[in-house]
């Protein structure tokens, strides 16, 4: 499920870039792909959930936001296990009267202030969760958007579309198979990672 709302919101941001510009350099006109029967000048789409299952890069980035957050949730379970394990303590001293009225006072106002940490932290770490996902999603986002872009310089499609989602949410609802580029579009995009990954060792 999460995967699904993170593709379409991949999607939703690379709506704009993958329909392809018409006024760039024109490259001689290629075949069409092996898995696709789509000539030059064809309106062509790929699957977005397909490529974001399948794509190397969205994965690896992926993983990595999971075990951070992960890491994070976990902090912040610990933090409110022990705000309230330290609250029920001291009700249990006050319902047993161990406490005189002004150090329960003094510990009442201590709670109170560890709570609004707690919050503050909490907030504070959802919001950079939720930062860190939207800076992944524009990560992939981007590196599709360039590959498709780069990819259309050679087999000049005059449309590529990205569907995502149920189909009342998406620009295909339905088409020919010939004009699904996404098998050929994902096997580029993770030769295209393994590349940048080889070169950045």
């Amino acid at each position: 499920m999460k995967q699904t709302l993170i593709a379409f919101g991949v999607a939703a941001l690379m709506a704009a870039a993958v329909s392809c510009n018409q006024n760039q350099t024109a490259a001689p006109a290629a075949a069409a792909s092996k898995d696709s029967t789509a000539v030059a000048g064809s309106i062509v789409y790929f699957n977005m959930d397909k490529v974001m299952e399948g794509y190397d890069m969205a994965n690896d980035l992926n993983s990595v936001f999971e075990t951070k957050t992960s890491g994070i949730q976990a902090e912040i379970d610990r933090r409110g296990k022990k705000l309230e394990k330290d609250a029920n303590d001291f009700q249990n001293k006050v319902d047993k009267g161990l406490l005189t009225t002004s150090v329960a006072q003094a510990q009442y106002q201590k709670l109170q202030q560890q709570q609004q940490e707690y919050q503050q932290y909490a907030m504070r770490k959802q919001q950079e969760m939720a930062e860190e996902q939207q800076v992944m999603m524009n990560q992939i986002a981007n590196a599709i958007a360039e590959y498709v872009t780069e990819f259309n310089v050679e087999h000049q499609y005059a449309l590529i579309l990205a569907t995502a989602g149920g189909i009342l949410s998406t620009p295909v609802v339905a088409g020919d198979a010939k004009l699904d580029i996404t098998d050929e579009l994902l096997a580029g995009l993770n030769a295209a990672y393994i590349k940048t990954k080889q070169e950045s060792k």
